[in-house]
């Protein structure tokens, strides 16, 4: 699969066939992160630049690490399950400001 064939999948899905887990819910309020900006854009992936399919548990699940790019500085990184509808597992900013403190760790 290429990013446009994911791109066109995911445009398929409405908001209200998004599922939201708990601790992606957690993160985005630690992050200061809209869950409807989420939502949005998985519906409306215009940012997705980049994607790998992850080995998903079960069968007729697909699981994505999938990149979305706000600007040179600012990117979304979220991990999503399909399976008819979309779970979101959890959301992660990347600040690339911030990056090379968390590399000295």
């Amino acid at each position: 699969m290429n990013i446009e064939e994911l791109k066109n999948k995911l445009r398929k899905y409405e908001k209200n066939d998004i599922i939201v887990s708990e601790h992606a819910v957690m993160r985005a309020d630690f992050r200061n992160t809209s869950i409807e900006e989420v939502k949005e854009n998985i519906c409306n992936p215009e940012k997705l630049v980049y994607f790998q399919e992850k080995q998903a548990k079960g069968s007729g699940e697909k699981k994505y690490e999938c990149y979305f790019t706000y600007n040179k500085l600012l990117h979304h990184k979220y991990i999503i399950v399909t399976n008819g509808k979309v779970i979101i597992v959890t959301i992660i900013i990347i600040n690339r400001r911030l990056q090379h403190l968390f590399r000295r760790r």
